[in-house]
């Protein structure tokens, strides 16, 4: 089984991840893992599959016919698990233009891995603004002092709070 990461987008409509699953199946693919959102009318996503090799190239075309959708996808020939500590990072605060890149600068600083990074923009009624939203899930060192993270998180972006927990393995 020869791992694929494919990612797509389209206009939203009934039945897209259907058809997706079902190409999928029909090659003989395994589906491991997928995140698909909806944003702004369109419907996008990324699903790791494992396809024989011998039907690689039939998956890959039969995506490529896909209606509707924008189809990407990359082979992966080895493995890139990641391995070690993981922390979940919660951030919560008003937003503004550059709050993504403040907070990510800070991870960079403590040269950590982003994982998963999900975000959004809700109303604070009661703010008059919008108040943005974050999860991000890290890879951390042995021995990270993550009380040095969220200063430097609650410094750097003001008007943030941030949880760190760590993920248990």
């Amino acid at each position: 089984m020869q791992p694929l990461v494919i990612t797509i987008m389209g206009k939203d409509k009934p039945g897209l991840v259907d058809s997706l699953a079902r190409c999928v199946y029909q090659h003989g693919g395994n589906w491991q893992g997928s995140s698909f959102a909806h944003m702004a009318g369109m419907f996008t996503g990324f699903v790791e599959v494992h396809v024989p090799a011998d039907a690689h190239k039939a998956l890959i075309d039969a995506l490529d016919a896909l209606d509707g959708l924008s189809v990407q996808y990359v082979s992966v020939t080895e493995s890139a698990a990641q391995s070690g500590n993981y922390y979940d990072v919660e951030i919560m605060g008003n937003d503004k233009p550059g709050i993504v890149q403040e907070l990510t600068s800070i991870f960079n600083q403590f040269n950590l891995n982003i994982l998963n990074f999900d975000s959004r923009c809700e109303s604070a009624p009661n703010w008059g603004s919008l108040m943005f939203k974050a999860h991000a899930r890290i890879a951390v060192p042995d021995n990270f002092d993550e009380g040095a993270l969220k200063e430097a998180l609650e410094a750097k972006a003001n008007d943030v709070v941030v949880d760190i927990s760590a993920v248990q393995a």
